[in-house]
């Protein structure tokens, strides 16, 4: 049974200055359109080190997906995108595109997210911006990506449906 690690990235969350939302929508969506996958979630502070000892904690857990919310965008604190420097091994690019593509029709904005998508070994991981609206148009739109790609890096998959 797959399993996807829902990691928040934000300082006020991880101090419990603010709640974090959009990890609990996260886990409520894979609930949803995962169904068949366990889920997991945990809240690092913003930082490459925080991130990256976060992923690679998830991955070392067994996770098959890391799904990271918050710290894509362009404020001083926001470093996910460089966190996944040295972890990545293989980039999707597809991923992030689609995604900033899909936000920018709801938000200007979303073109300004940096978020990045690619492979730590056989673990899949993915940036997305730490609001709910990315969250909540992010899950649907990746849910069925993922199970192509966990079935592909299984051995198995249909490579017509590319």
């Amino acid at each position: 049974m797959p399993h996807i690690h829902i990691l928040t990235v934000s300082d006020r969350a991880h101090a419990g200055q603010a709640p974090d939302t959009a990890g609990p929508r996260a886990l409520e969506l894979a609930a949803q359109y995962l169904s068949e996958w366990t889920a997991d979630g945990a809240i690092v502070a913003d930082g490459v080190d925080s991130v990256r000892s976060g992923v690679r904690a998830a991955q070392g857990s067994g996770a098959d997906v890391v799904l990271t919310l918050g710290g894509t965008g362009v404020s001083p604190r926001d470093l996910t995108p460089e966190a996944m420097d040295g972890l990545i091994g293989t980039e999707l690019p597809g991923i992030a595109e689609m995604l900033r593509r899909e936000g920018t029709a709801q938000t200007p904005t979303a073109a300004l997210g940096r978020g990045r998508a690619g492979l730590i070994g056989r673990t899949v991981v993915v940036n997305l911006p730490g609001s709910l609206r990315a969250t909540d148009q992010g899950i649907p739109l990746l849910a069925p990506l993922l199970e192509h790609l966990l079935e592909q890096l299984g051995g198995g998959g249909d490579h017509a449906r590319h």
